[in-house]
C-alpha cells in the first residue's frame, strides 16, 4: 500500500440521470484545489472522478427517453459531464465510468472474494426504497408528503415516494463489521471528517448495523452478481468499489499499492456509504481502509439544497460564462466554509467578483506592474535598505504560506483562502502608506521607490504561486507578466515566499474585468 509519499483524492462519481449543476462543480473544484495544491508540493497527487451508470435510476430515465441505459450514458458522459471539467478547469487523473470493462471485471473479482470468504448470503428483504438515493429507507429517514404527494410517506432528500419492494437477494454480513468500525473510528478521529459528520456516523453505528442487501433481481442493468447472473449488483456496492478498480485493484498491483489508500470528499448526504458500508467492504476484502471520508454541506439556493428535481439546479456555465472558471473557483472555496452548508447568491457573487478578485487581487497586480513599466522601464529593481514596513511584507509572505500550507492538510479551504487574503490586503495598504507614485518624484527617493518596488513584486510572485491552486488561468497569465521561472504550478507551494524569476516585468491585462452585465 502507499508509502504516504502519494496523495490520491477522489470525488463521488455521479449518476448520469440529468445533468450537473453547481453543487455537483462544488465538489469536483474541492477537490481539484486539494490535488493542485498537493502537487504543486511535489508530492505524487492523483485525482479520479466519473460516473456512476448503473442501477434503477438511470434504467427508468434511458427508458423514458426511449433509449438503451448505455446510449443515456454515453451521451450525458459527452455532452455534460466531461465537459464540466473543462467549465471550471479541473485536472483530473482519471475519469472512470461503471461501464468500463475495467471496473466491472474487477468489481466482480471482489465481490467474488467476499462470496469466498463467506461475507455474502442469501436472503430476503422487504422494505421501502427511494429510487433518487438508490437505498433502502428506514421510517426515521421518511417524511409525510405535501402537494401531489399529500398522505404519502416521501425521501427526506428527494421528496418523492419511496416504494416497497420484496425481493430475494445476496446479503454482505455488515453488521459483524461494527465493533471494527466503532474501534476505527475511535483510534483515528481524523477518518471521517468535520466533527459533526463524525459524531453523526458514529451515534448511527452504536445503533448497530443490519446486514445489506447488495443485489437486485428485479431489473438486469448492472454488473452482473459473478456466480449467479440472474441477480445484478447493488448500485452503491458497485459504486463504491470505482475507487480501488481505477487505482488499480485486481489488474495493476504497482498502480494500486503506489496510491491506495485514497480521501474521500463527498456530499453529507453520501457520508454513510462512504464512512459506514465502504470502509466495511474493505475490512471484509483484508484491504487498507481510505485514509479520510470528509463530508461536505449542500449549497443552499433559496435555504434548499440545490435539486434539479426541485428546479432549484443552477448549471455551472450560467457562472462561467459571464464570471470565467478562475471566478467560480475561487468563489465557492472562499465563500462557503468547508464542510458545512453555503448559501449561494448571485449577489453575493457579484460583490465578491469586485471586491476580492477585481479590486483587490486585480487591481493590485495590475498597479504592481505598471509601477515597475512606469518608474522603472519594467527591470525588476533589486531594492535597498530595508525598513521594518518591507521586512513585515516578507513575515507575512512567510507566515500566510505556511498558515495556509497547514489548513490544507486539514482540508480547511476557506482558511487557507482567507490566510492567502491577508497578504492581499497587506501589499494593497503597503503601497498606500508607501506612496510610490509620490517617491517617484524626487530623485532622491530614488533607492526607497526601488526597495518599495521589489517588495511589491515580491509579495505579488508569492500570491501568484498561492492562488495557483484555486485561480489557474488568472496566475498563470500574472506569472508570464512577473517572468516567474518555469511554470507557476512547478513552483514549491509551501516555500511560496521564495519563488524565483527574471528580471524584468511585461504589461498585463487586467485579470478581472469590470462586469456591467446584470446576471441572476
Amino acid at each position: 500500500m502507499s508509502d504516504g509519499s502519494s496523495f490520491y483524492i477522489t470525488t463521488p462519481i455521479f449518476y448520469v440521470n440529468d445533468v450537473p449543476h453547481i453543487g455537483h462543480a462544488y465538489t469536483e473544484v474541492a477537490a481539484d484545489v486539494l490535488a493542485r495544491w498537493h502537487r504543486q508540493r511535489g508530492e505524487d497527487a492523483w485525482l479520479l472522478t466519473g460516473t456512476d451508470e448503473h442501477g434503477q435510476k438511470i434504467l427508468r430515465t434511458a427508458t423514458a427517453n426511449g433509449v438503451t441505459p448505455k446510449e443515456w450514458a454515453d451521451r450525458l458522459v459527452e455532452t455534460a459531464w466531461k465537459p464540466l471539467l473543462e467549465t471550471v478547469d479541473i485536472k483530473n487523473d482519471d475519469f472512470i465510468r461503471t461501464t468500463d470493462v475495467r471496473h466491472e471485471v474487477n468489481a466482480q473479482k471482489f465481490l467474488q472474494h467476499l462470496f469466498d470468504a463467506g461475507h455474502i448470503y442469501t436472503g430476503e428483504y422487504e422494505g421501502f426504497y427511494c429510487v433518487g438515493c438508490e437505498e433502502y429507507k428506514q421510517p426515521s429517514d421518511l417524511v409525510d408528503g405535501t402537494g401531489e404527494y399529500t398522505g404519502q410517506q416521501v425521501c427526506a432528500i428527494h421528496s418523492i415516494p419511496v416504494e416497497l419492494l420484496h425481493e430475494k437477494n445476496y446479503f454482505f454480513r455488515m453488521s459483524t463489521f461494527t465493533d471494527q468500525l466503532l474501534a476505527l473510528y475511535e483510534a483515528n478521529p481524523a477518518f471521517i471528517q468535520p466533527e459533526s459528520a463524525r459524531n453523526e456516523v458514529i451515534s448511527f453505528v452504536k445503533q448497530g448495523l443490519s446486514d445489506l442487501s447488495i443485489s437486485r433481481s428485479s431489473f438486469d442493468w448492472g454488473i452482473k452478481v459473478p456466480w449467479d447472473d440472474s441477480h445484478v449488483v447493488y448500485v452503491w456496492f458497485d459504486a463504491l468499489l470505482n475507487y480501488i478498480t481505477a487505482a488499480g485493484y485486481g489488474q495493476d498491483d504497482e498502480k494500486f499499492s503506489r496510491l491506495w489508500p485514497a480521501t474521500h470528499i463527498v456530499g453529507k448526504d453520501i457520508l454513510r456509504f462512504h464512512a459506514v458500508i465502504w470502509p466495511a467492504m474493505l475490512l471484509a476484502a483484508g484491504l487498507p481502509v481510505p485514509t479520510q471520508v470528509f463530508g461536505h454541506g449542500w449549497l443552499l439556493v433559496g435555504g434548499e439544497k440545490m435539486s434539479k428535481s426541485k428546479l432549484t439546479g443552477i448549471a455551472p456555465n450560467q457562472i462561467t460564462d459571464v464570471f470565467g472558471s478562475d471566478t467560480f473557483r475561487y468563489y465557492f472555496m472562499r465563500a462557503i466554509s468547508f464542510g458545512q452548508d453555503g448559501s449561494f447568491s448571485w449577489e453575493d457573487l457579484s460583490a465578491r467578483y469586485q471586491s476580492e478578485l477585481a479590486n483587490g487581487f486585480g487591481n493590485l497586480a495590475s498597479r504592481v506592474i505598471a509601477m515597475v513599466v512606469r518608474y522603472c522601464d519594467g527591470e525588476i529593481p533589486a531594492g535597498g535598505t530595508q525598513t521594518s514596513a518591507d521586512a513585515a511584507i516578507l513575515a507575512t509572505s512567510i507566515r500566510v504560506s505556511q498558515a495556509a500550507d497547514e489548513a490544507i492538510d486539514r482540508l480547511a479551504l476557506h482558511e487557507a483562502l482567507a490566510a492567502v487574503w491577508e497578504l492581499v490586503d497587506e501589499l494593497n495598504g503597503y503601497i498606500t502608506t508607501q506612496e510610490p507614485w509620490a517617491l517617484a518624484k524626487n530623485p532622491d527617493d530614488r533607492e526607497r521607490l526601488e526597495t518599495v518596488l521589489h517588495t511589491v513584486v515580491r509579495g505579488l510572485g508569492t500570491l501568484a504561486v498561492l492562488l495557483s491552486p484555486v485561480t489557474p488561468q488568472a496566475t498563470a497569465t500574472l506569472w508570464s507578466a512577473l517572468g516567474g521561472t518555469g511554470a507557476v504550478q512547478d513552483t514549491p507551494i509551501h516555500r511560496a515566499w521564495e519563488w524565483t524569476g527574471g528580471t524584468h516585468v511585461s504589461p498585463l491585462a487586467a485579470l478581472f474585468p469590470r462586469i456591467e452585465a446584470t446576471v441572476g
